[in-house]
């Protein structure tokens, strides 16, 4: 219904909204998920500065 909706509309700004706000909700988990692996990254693998000099 939704489909049929947004392709029988003239000029398409609801059909460009719509894949604005999926694209917007798929990329919200993956940056989420990729800033707390790079932390638990930092934290377990961290280089003692001390035992470089």
């Amino acid at each position: 219904m939704c489909r049929a909706v947004l392709e029988s509309e003239e000029g398409q700004t609801a059909a460009q909204g719509i894949n604005d706000g999926i694209v917007y909700l798929m990329a919200i988990p993956y940056i989420l998920v990729a800033g707390i692996s790079y932390f638990i990254y930092r934290k377990f693998y961290k280089v003692d500065s001390k035992l470089k000099k």
